[in-house]
C-alpha cells in the first residue's frame, strides 16, 4: 500500500486505498484467511488471533432469514420463467445454503445457483457450507455477457470502495490518503484536494462537510442492467434515500470498520485486518439499474420486507431462542429499519411479495 500511494505522487483516493485494503491478494481484508463471518469474537493472545469473526450478517443470526428470502426467490423464479439464481458475495454461504434448503423442500426447479466472489478463501469455505449441493452450485470471477435468472446481494454494495468528499469553508475537496513517516515508519494520514466532484444534491448551510459518493456501486448495478436479459434483482444493505444520506446534520459520512464484532471510524489503522463499509445511496442506486433498463419493483426497510414474505408464520411453532435472534432481523433498533431492500426486474413488471406493503419507493 506504501509503494502504491509513492507511485501515485504521494497521495492515493480513498476509493483506490479501500479497494486495496478490502481486495489486494493475500493482505486485503477479503483476500486473507481470517474468519470474517460469525457470532463470536476473536481475541488477540501472544500476537496471535484466536478463533472468532469480526461481524455477523443476517444469514448467520437466523436461518430464518434465507428461508424468508427463498419464498421471494420462488415467486421471482416462478414469475420471471427462470431457473437459475446468481449471488454476490456470499460470504460464508450461509444465504446459499438456506435458498437451496427451502427451495428445494417447497420443489422449485432450480437448474443452477452462482456465485460470484472474488475472495478464493471465501470460495473455500462456501465450498465446504454447500457441499451438499456441489451439482447445482457454480462459482465464477466475472459475468457473462449475458445472464438470466433471480440476482441476490446481501451486504455487497456497502464493501465497494467510495470517493470521499468534505466541504471545507465552502469549498469541496476530494479526501485521500498520504504517508506521514514523523521521523519514524511511515503511517497514513488523511490529505484533502480541490475538486470538481460534487454530491448528488446540494447540501444546505455553508458548515463543514464530510460524504461519501457510490461509483464503483452504482455501475455495479448499471452492469446488472445491461446484462440481465430476463429476471429480478434484489439487493439488501444498509442505508438511506439521497434527501436522508445528504442530510446537512449527516456532517461527518458514513464509513466505518468493523473488527471482532467492534465498530470503529477509523480504516487507516490496521489496514487489512479490518472491514472498511459505508452506507448506501439508495436513490443512487435506483436511478443506476434504470438508466441501464431495469424497472423498479419496489424498496422498504427490511422488517417489512421479511413479513411480507411470510416471517411470522414460521416464527409462530419456533422455540424461544430461535424467536429471539429472528427478532433482531426486524426490530428497529436492530437490522429492522437501518437495512434496507430494492428490487429490480428486466422483463414485465408484476407485483413482488416482499413490496405488498410498506413500499416506499415514493421516498427515493
Amino acid at each position: 500500500m506504501s509503494q502504491s500511494i509513492q507511485d501515485s505522487s504521494g497521495w492515493m483516493g480513498f476509493d483506490a486505498f479501500m479497494a486495496q485494503a478490502l481486495y489486494t491478494p493475500g493482505s486485503g481484508y477479503y483476500a486473507n484467511g481470517s474468519t470474517k463471518f460469525g457470532h463470536l469474537p476473536y481475541t488477540v493472545h501472544h500476537a496471535q488471533r484466536t478463533a472468532g469473526s469480526d461481524f455477523v450478517t443476517a444469514p448467520e443470526m437466523s436461518p430464518l432469514f434465507g428461508w424468508t428470502v427463498a419464498q421471494q426467490v420462488a415467486q421471482a423464479l416462478q414469475t420471471t420463467g427462470t431457473q437459475e439464481v446468481w449471488e454476490f458475495g456470499a460470504g460464508s454461504g450461509a444465504l446459499a445454503l438456506q435458498v437451496l434448503q427451502t427451495l428445494k423442500a417447497q420443489g422449485v426447479v432450480l437448474s443452477r445457483y452462482t456465485i460470484v466472489d472474488i475472495s478464493d478463501c471465501l470460495r473455500a469455505r462456501q465450498q465446504a457450507t454447500l457441499a451438499a449441493y456441489a451439482d447445482q452450485v457454480h462459482w465464477v470471477h466475472k459475468l457473462p455477457d449475458t445472464l438470466q435468472g433471480v440476482v441476490l446481494g446481501n451486504e455487497v454494495l456497502d464493501a465497494m470502495p467510495v470517493q470521499l468528499l468534505t466541504r471545507i469553508q465552502g469549498l469541496w475537496h476530494e479526501r485521500g490518503v498520504a504517508l506521514d513517516d514523523g521521523g519514524g515508519a511511515p503511517r497514513f494520514v488523511w490529505q484533502d484536494r480541490p475538486t470538481d466532484l460534487r454530491p448528488p444534491m446540494d447540501i444546505e448551510g455553508t458548515h463543514d462537510y464530510l460524504t461519501e459518493i457510490h461509483p464503483q456501486a452504482e455501475s455495479f448495478v448499471r452492469t446488472l442492467g445491461d446484462k440481465l436479459s430476463v429476471g429480478a434483482v434484489f439487493l439488501i444493505d444498509y442505508g438511506f434515500p439521497q434527501a436522508e444520506y445528504y442530510h446537512p446534520q449527516r456532517h461527518m459520512g458514513t464509513v466505518m470498520c468493523h473488527q471482532a464484532h467492534q465498530a470503529d471510524s477509523h480504516p487507516l489503522v490496521d489496514v487489512g485486518q479490518k472491514d472498511i463499509t459505508a452506507h448506501i445511496n439508495f436513490t443512487g442506486v435506483a436511478l443506476a439499474g434504470m438508466e441501464a433498463g431495469l424497472g423498479i419493483l419496489g424498496y422498504c426497510n427490511q422488517a417489512r420486507f421479511l413479513m411480507n414474505c411470510g416471517l411470522l408464520t414460521p416464527l409462530e411453532c419456533a422455540d424461544l431462542p430461535t424467536r429471539v435472534m429472528a427478532q433482531k432481523l426486524v426490530l428497529e433498533h436492530e437490522m429492522g429499519e437501518l437495512f434496507k431492500v430494492i428490487g429490480f426486474y428486466k422483463g414485465q413488471p408484476w407485483q413482488a411479495l416482499g413490496f405488498a406493503q410498506g413500499d416506499k419507493t415514493h421516498t427515493l
